[in-house]
């Protein structure tokens, strides 16, 4: 670059020389996104207030989130492990474990509460051979770990060997250099907590291959999913002296294991008389679909053994997901927002093969072909559809429509479209019916590669059919409490929802529904299905009927329409309302926040009330209820108390440490929320193409939308202290809208926010000023 910029210099272009100098005044090098991304953010314990104070569960303040590495939204990414096990809400990896007993190919829905599954684990050994992942676990130390999204790098102190791991989508690449040499070895083992793993040694091929069936959580749990993760494991050396086990019994010389049945461990060994310093390199192939399958991938993927020549191009394909908001600001703040983008693509996951095959959804064993798009599973939507949904929609709409035909082809498989699907099955994990959303959403910013008439057809079926089957309906087809949310217009008390459901949730069901069956209105109204379309609206106002006019809060209501009798709107376990309090599930109504305004009592009541529900520490972050609340000050006529608390919250409520993510990621919308916080605008009503604004933490913002044009977002004069925006310009014309639509950033142009210390209490005050509702019809672009 210094020969460049003299040669420059010296010819006719100083002025270019001057531009090079100016951007980038120390050293020419700029950093490439992927490297300012800590996977170890949400690893550890949550260190946010809101989770600390609110949290129900141990699991809510763990983050969930560990080191994933591999491509984006990979089929398998690689972890060190620490926890040896598939069980519910235990992710394999937590930063104040201290040791690692294996590396594995993990299926971690992230920042969850489920489960993984159909994973595998290999663990290099120095000396005699230990099985027992509590016994063979090696000490660690994180000053030695290197974690990016492309390479993890870390010394197991106790038996000297240094680790390497690099991933491509379907195939992963392990290096093992053993330092002290001597009796060394490495085991191979199907995490199956219920002992039906497989594993069968090929010498002749240096080869391992096995299975580890997939197992249900929730419903039917224990039961067989249908499919399993299968492996197949290649070495760069001979295998001369290997064996298997059963129950953490070596075997030598045995060729393969399979478990009873009876949670019985199995695995499998290989071992050498090594030189000090010498490497032994592991490439991995993965498949849902069959062994043949998983050799593909690899072959495809992963066809050597250099590790540079994985690391690299997975570094470039993280970069260029990442450059799709490229993003201006302190380094702390760079790793705060790629972080947070890099979380929020590690799921839906792909679950199809190189060559398109899958397993077919829930109870389906045909083999299926996806035929044209990619096809994925892992939708945590009931967390996903409010914004980490909304980004794949705004910044990969190809692979978004890939997702939307995904859910198409398990409802056809299925007969319903799944409310919650993951581990490619159906589950009646959470509340709501949020494929209306995400399918909604995806219509109306113009995406249109999936078949959205059979879409229609199935969305139509679960909120306007009953599901008699009670098997099928446990299992989570269709709406619960449909009936009564038919009938009364609402969900009373005494619909039990379901029998062995230990909450009701009566009033969080009716007010997502009512969202719900307004996604599904703009769907039915772009295809021109206008009974659908006019019923759908009306049951839009649903949450109304939940809305006690007298608190100002949504409140449990019986079938005569008496509410209940004792009532605190700030109770965290009211058995009528999911994860949060009456006051918190109150302002679940972003399709019509106008008429939530007025059901309470007008805008300086309702600004009262959200001041009350920050001020008095009733906000929770850390549950995915509050994630829109802050922004519906914009809605009252009040768009500087957003300004104001947005940065408050992205200030305590994230940090760049292992504990910095305000309770669990779930699938990536506490990352989602946070990348477009910090860009300045926020998706409060996914299903219709508006963004509302905020205060962007970040200097600039450009988003490079592959259907548009570049659009930046820049904050003038932007600082710790000036949060407030004084003024806006967009593409050089006065702003005063306090939301964006999805056609302004696609058209490109350039949104500029003038930033100041003290908020300007008339910028977008006015009433038309305000983002668009349901029983209000504002100025729209």
């Amino acid at each position: 670059m210094q020969l460049l910029t003299l040669y420059l210099l010296k010819t006719k272009f100083p002025v270019l020389v001057l531009f090079v100098l100016l951007i980038n005044p120390v050293g020419y090098a700029q950093k490439e996104p992927v490297a300012y991304v800590n996977p170890l953010i949400g690893s550890a314990p949550s260190q946010t207030p809101t989770a600390k104070k609110h949290s129900e569960a141990g699991s809510e303040l763990k983050g969930q989130i560990v080191p994933a590495i591999g491509r984006p939204h990979a089929m398998t990414t690689w972890t060190p492990q620490t926890q040896a096990t598939e069980i519910k809400c235990r992710a394999p990896y937590y930063y104040n474990d201290t040791r690692i007993n294996g590396f594995r190919g993990t299926h971690w829905l992230n920042g969850s509460c489920v489960q993984d599954y159909g994973s595998l684990t290999i663990m290099p050994l120095a000396g005699k051979l230990v099985l027992q992942p509590t016994e063979r676990g090696s000490r660690f130390d994180h000053s030695t770990e290197t974690v990016t999204p492309a390479y993890y790098d870390v010394r197991l102190t106790d038996s000297d060997i240094r680790a390497e791991v690099s991933a491509h989508t379907r195939a992963g690449l392990l290096q093992f250099t053993f330092g002290k040499g001597g009796e060394s070895a490495i085991l191979i083992e199907p995490n199956s907590d219920e002992g039906e793993g497989y594993v069968a040694i090929h010498p002749e091929r240096n080869e391992i291959v096995g299975y580890n069936p997939v197992h249900r959580i929730y419903q039917g749990a224990g039961q067989p999913a249908g499919f399993s993760g299968y492996f197949v494991v290649q070495f760069d050396r001979t295998l001369t002296q290997f064996g298997t086990w059963t129950n953490y019994e070596a075997n030598d010389g045995a060729k393969q294991a399979k478990g009873g049945g009876r949670r019985e461990s199995v695995g499998a060994y290989v071992r050498w008389n090594l030189k000090p310093g010498e490497v032994v390199r592991v490439r991995v192939g993965t498949s849902f679909v069959d062994e043949a399958g998983a050799r593909k991938n690899l072959q495809s993927e992963i066809n050597h053994w250099d590790m540079a020549r994985v690391r690299q191009p997975t570094e470039a394909a993280w970069n260029a997901e990442l450059n799709r908001m490229q993003a201006t600001g302190s380094d702390t703040d760079k790793t705060l927002f790629y972080t947070a983008l890099y979380h929020a693509n590690l799921t839906p996951r792909i679950v199809s093969d190189v060559d398109g095959r899958y397993p077919g959804f829930a109870d389906d064993t045909t083999v299926r072909r996806a035929e044209g798009f990619t096809y994925y599973c892992d939708f945590s939507l009931w967390d996903t559809f409010r914004a980490c949904q909304p980004l794949q929609n705004l910044l990969q709409p190809q692979r978004a429509g890939d997702m939307m035909q995904s859910l198409v082809k398990k409802a056809e498989q299925g007969g319903w479209m799944p409310i919650f699907p993951c581990w490619n099955s159906y589950t009646a994990a959470m509340i709501g019916d949020h494929a209306q959303s995400v399918i909604a959403d995806a219509y109306v910013k113009g995406i249109r590669n999936f078949d959205v008439k059979t879409a229609y057809t199935y969305l139509r079926r679960n909120a306007f059919t009953v599901n008699t089957d009670p098997k099928s309906y446990e299992s989570g087809k269709g709406r619960r409490a449909l009936a009564s949310y038919l009938q009364f217009s609402y969900i009373p008390l005494e619909d039990s929802v379901w029998q062995a459901f230990h909450k009701r949730e009566q009033v969080s069901r009716t007010l997502e529904y009512a969202y719900d069956d307004f996604c599904l209105s703009q769907l039915a109204n772009a295809l021109g299905h206008t009974d659908d379309h006019r019923a759908l609206t009306k049951r839009a106002m649903n949450y109304r009927n939940v809305l006690d006019p007298k608190t100002g809060y949504v409140r449990g209501r019986y079938a005569n329409g008496n509410w209940t009798a004792q009532f605190n709107p700030f109770a965290l376990r009211s058995s009528f309302i999911t994860e949060g309090s009456p006051a918190q599930y109150t302002y679940f109504v972003p399709q019509d926040v106008a008429g939530l305004i007025e059901g309470v009592g007008g805008r300086e009541r309702f600004v009262a009330k959200l001041d009350t529900l920050f001020d008095g520490g009733y906000y929770w972050h850390g549950n995915e209820p509050n994630n829109q609340i802050v922004y519906l000050y914009a809605y009252a006529g009040a768009p500087w108390q957003t300004q104001a608390r947005v940065r408050q919250i992205v200030r305590e409520e994230y940090s760049t440490g292992p504990g910095g993510l305000s309770g669990n990621e779930d699938g990536g919308q506490m990352s989602a929320w946070l990348a477009f916080s910090m860009a300045g605008l926020y998706p409060v009503c996914p299903g219709t193409p508006y963004y509302v604004l905020g205060s962007p933490a970040l200097d600039a913002v450009t988003i490079n939308p592959p259907r548009g044009k570049p659009f930046r977002i820049q904050a003038r004069d932007n600082s710790e202290q000036n949060v407030y925006i004084q003024s806006a310009t967009l593409n050089g014309e006065p702003f005063t809208r306090t939301y964006l639509s999805h056609d302004d950033i696609l058209n490109g142009g350039e949104l500029v926010l003038n930033m100041g210390p003290q908020p300007n209490k008339n910028w977008g005050s006015r009433l038309e000023d305000a983002p668009p509702s349901l029983s209000r019809t504002a100025t729209r672009p």
